[in-house]
């Protein structure tokens, strides 16, 4: 071969060798990013106080819900149109100002609970939970109609005795009932009332002014009652002076469906863990300020406390396992969200992103029907929450305001 054409022949290799790299890059080009996922539908929110269980399979019931912040939209606001209390939305929004969420925001609604251990009969509050469950007798069986096995369960979000004014533990029963009661102040309420430049007379009568609202029961532990309230916003929260308060529209309808006789107990159980599907959850709430039992602070010392040998059963049957750090989390920031911890690469975040995402409005079948006497001055709010007396100042009717009161706590 002629020398003299080699580095013409070695230039051309060169230059075929650069025109397939290009080729390569053209005909392989790096694969498009992927598009973001779609925004979840909103859907129509859900009534999540009634609910139809089997006792033995479920210990969980209802189903989270996330809305979004309109217009003035407090805290306090969306958890009485979904049907839960003050404390437990807040917990369930670390970080959240109560008073000024902010437009467009979301919101956890916390409404699926683990059912509090104890008996499936009457009604069962637990104070830590700040909820009440009652679970009515079954309806007899007409002739030819067979037992399905499901019983009911209601719950509502309650106000309890504060610090000092404690809530009994225990079991008692509902002794007699009272519509549009006359309240009697006891001494010791009176005077405190007096001490803070809020005198009470020995006697309030029914209507507006009545804080035992329009319905009473009296159970068998003596001054303790279950009523209803002319303070709507201190449900959700330690505020009474022992007794337990419901949302005015929740007792009115629970009033006639429990009979003299209901057994009542009292727990309180800040963790608690309980089955539904495939799935063992856990919901976790504070521990009461004047709580001074030993509480386990590991998830490992939390679970050999807290769970029976017929979760531990359940666990095995479906090879599950509990995710140690993921308790851990919850139990270092006790939201109040019921979470599943023995499915595999869970996280907070991660689930809470598969929520049901629902409109901020009253949901079909809810017990409140929106009212004007629901809204109310974030004065009025905290002067509950702190006993102190109400503001004189009546807000113009059909108005609220949004602004913040001083001293109230911006998030959890």
């Amino acid at each position: 071969m002629n020398l003299s054409i080699r580095p013409v022949l070695g230039r051309v290799m060169l230059l075929a060798a650069a025109l397939v790299a290009a080729g390569c890059q053209i005909t392989r080009p790096e694969p498009p990013p992927p598009p973001p996922p779609a925004p979840p539908p909103i859907q129509a929110p859900l009534a999540m106080h009634k609910f139809r269980f089997d006792p033995a399979q479920d210990e969980v019931v209802g189903q989270i819900q996330i809305t979004q912040v309109q217009g003035e939209d407090t805290l306090s606001d969306i958890a009485r149109r979904f049907n839960v209390g003050y404390e437990e939305i807040l917990r369930a929004n670390p970080g959240v100002d109560p008073w000024l969420p902010g437009v467009g925001r979301e919101i956890v609604v916390p409404t699926q609970f683990v059912l509090p251990k104890g008996p499936r009969e009457g009604l069962v509050v637990n104070l830590a939970q700040l909820r009440v469950f009652y679970y009515p007798k079954p309806a007899k069986l007409k002739k030819g109609e067979v037992d399905d096995g499901l019983r009911t369960v209601i719950t509502h979000p309650i106000g309890i005795g504060k610090v000092g004014w404690q809530t009994p533990e225990g079991s008692t029963k509902v002794i007699s009932k009272q519509k549009n009661p006359t309240w009697t102040p006891p001494l010791s309420v009176r005077k405190e009332h007096k001490e803070n430049g809020d005198p009470l007379p020995a006697r309030v009568p029914p209507g507006p002014d009545n804080p035992l609202g329009a319905y009473k029961m009296v159970l068998g532990w003596p001054s303790y009652l279950i009523h209803g309230t002319n303070k709507p916003y201190g449900v959700g929260m330690r505020s009474s002076h022992g007794c337990i308060r419901f949302y005015p529209e929740d007792i009115a309808e629970l009033y006639d469906q429990i009979p003299v006789g209901t057994k009542v107990t009292v727990v309180n159980q800040p963790f608690l863990f309980g089955w539904q599907k495939d799935a063992m959850y856990v919901q976790a709430f504070p521990v009461l300020e004047d709580d001074d039992r030993e509480h386990p602070k590991g998830a490992e010392a939390l679970l050999t406390a807290g769970i029976n040998d017929e979760l531990s059963q359940k666990l095995q049957e479906h090879g599950a396992a509990v995710d140690l750090e993921l308790l851990n989390q919850i139990v270092a920031q006790p939201r109040g969200i019921a979470m599943p911890i023995s499915r595999k690469n869970v996280t907070i975040d991660g689930y809470l992103a598969t929520v049901r995402r629902v409109e901020n409005r009253v949901p079909e079948g809810a017990t409140w029907n929106y009212t004007e006497e629901g809204l109310f001055l974030a004065e009025e709010f905290e002067a509950v929450r702190n006993g102190q007396p109400l503001p004189k100042k009546t807000p113009p009717k059909g108005k609220k305001t949004a602004t913040k009161p001083a001293g109230a706590a911006s998030g959890s």
